[in-house]
């Protein structure tokens, strides 16, 4: 119950730090993205503070044992750098660029009720259930 509980604030605080920040509006990601129009560093700076919170939460979780509220630290097992991942990296990169949206601000963007940010979503849970269906297994 605790997991739960954590995951639910975790994602609330998340949302809210997304819509705070403005970057659940597609149009602050292409404004970043135009690096020879009308460029707009605010997606920089939340970059920024998202890396220095999470190097604060490495370095605390480096000195414990196990986590807060879960029996094991869930970290990544795979290290290659390999053509999947490449791949996978450029499609996500083309994606972001062209709508100007990636998971997290889609689903948190979903309280809005827009249509493109339902399209988009759509989409991308299309894309996910299609790569499980058919991808490597």
């Amino acid at each position: 119950m605790r997991t739960l509980i954590t995951a639910t604030v975790s994602g609330i605080l998340f949302g809210a730090g997304l819509a705070l920040s403005g970057m659940m509006n597609p149009a602050k990601v292409i404004g970043f993205l135009d690096l020879f129009g009308d460029w707009d560093p605010s997606l920089a700076f939340v970059m920024a503070g998202a890396m220095i919170v999470a190097m604060i939460g490495y370095r605390i979780g480096r000195h414990r044992s196990q986590p807060a509220f879960d029996s094991t630290f869930h970290l990544p097992t795979r290290t290659a750098i390999d053509r999947p991942l490449i791949l996978g990296a450029v499609l996500f990169g083309l994606g972001w660029g062209i709508a100007g949206l990636c998971p997290g601000p889609a689903i948190a963007a979903l309280v809005t009720g827009s249509t493109d940010i339902l399209i988009f979503t759509a989409a991308m849970i299309l894309g996910i259930v299609g790569f499980r269906v058919i991808g490597p297994h």
